[in-house]
């Protein structure tokens, strides 16, 4: 009796066990409330999950640039809203509508992107 139950123990640690959590970040660092707009070169398109990034050089007013951090929305995401890996490349410019992070760094979550033919990029996903 005591073998059935250590064995009935063990696989119901096994079906039962704790698996790894998936855990996601929330837009806390960013100022949310707040959207600046730059204009700059792409340095950098990241297609990658969980989020794409976007590095774009910005002139600084004082002679230099500044290469600021984008975070965007997952690349399916992305995909549902008209972007595609190859939707920026190096040494295009482009103008970054963004919520700035919180600490002052040059980092920023995406709300869109303007290409220079006009062509919108936004985060939101189009549903028909």
């Amino acid at each position: 009796m005591s073998r059935a139950v250590v064995t009935s123990l063990v696989f119901a640690a096994v079906i039962f066990r704790a698996g790894p959590a998936q855990s996601h970040h929330s837009n806390v660092e960013y100022e949310v409330t707040k959207v600046i707009t730059v204009t700059g070169v792409v340095k950098e398109f990241q297609w990658v999950n969980p989020h794409t990034w976007l590095h774009v050089a910005v002139d600084d007013g004082k002679g230099g640039t500044v290469v600021w951090l984008a975070e965007g929305r997952a690349p399916g995401i992305l995909l549902r809203a008209g972007w595609t890996r190859s939707s920026l490349k190096g040494g295009e410019t482009v103008t970054v509508d963004m919520s700035p992070a919180k600490d002052g760094t040059h980092k920023a979550i995406i709300a869109r992107v303007t290409k220079a033919d006009g062509t919108i990029l936004s985060n939101q996903p189009v549903f028909q």
